[in-house]
């Protein structure tokens, strides 16, 4: 079974030595490939099925969410800058990326990754922001809506925190 599915090799592998950076490295050369191809004479060929597959196929392994969204984010910026280099899109590939930038707010939301990664998604905003069909006012209300939710998670946080230590209550006195 380990020589005949790759997936199964690759994971198997990744479970007995686990680095986190080169497989990083390794995903992100897949997405970059799609968006700026190292071959100069070779087409960009943009395909997010290959770039979702390279994301979904890294959180298989079992990586961090630290290691995930950098690639989420990482996938994000490959497709903003690629719009902002080669000017307006067609609609399916707006909409591919904005149902891919939400996701990817939400996720670094989710795991408390927003502050570490919001200058670059506010970068993929900007990079947007010349772009037709509605498509940076999109990404724009994605980004301010995650920042809300971050903000309001962390204050949450924070108020529990404060009720917790003004009413005397931990784990070990829950019980």
């Amino acid at each position: 079974m380990y020589s005949a599915r790759k997936e199964v090799k690759e994971y198997l592998d990744f479970f007995a030595e686990p680095n986190e950076n080169d497989k990083l490295e390794e995903y992100k050369r897949i997405i970059k490939e799609e968006f700026y191809p190292e071959k100069s004479r070779r087409e960009p060929k943009t395909r997010f099925s290959v770039c979702r597959k390279a994301v979904s196929d890294f959180k298989k392994l079992g990586a961090s969410p630290e290691y995930i969204a950098e690639l989420m984010v990482f996938y994000m910026e490959n497709a903003c800058e690629f719009t902002y280099d080669y000017g307006d899109m067609w609609e399916q590939y707006y909409d591919s990326v904005e149902g891919n930038f939400d996701r990817t707010c939400r996720y670094v939301v989710a795991h408390g990754l927003f502050k570490k990664f919001e200058a670059r998604l506010e970068q993929c905003v900007k990079w947007s922001e010349d772009c037709g069909w509605g498509f940076a006012d999109n990404m724009a209300d994605m980004f301010e809506n995650a920042k809300a939710m971050y903000a309001i998670t962390m204050e949450g946080s924070e108020l529990y925190m404060k009720l917790s230590e003004k009413f005397g209550r931990n784990d070990d006195n829950a019980k």
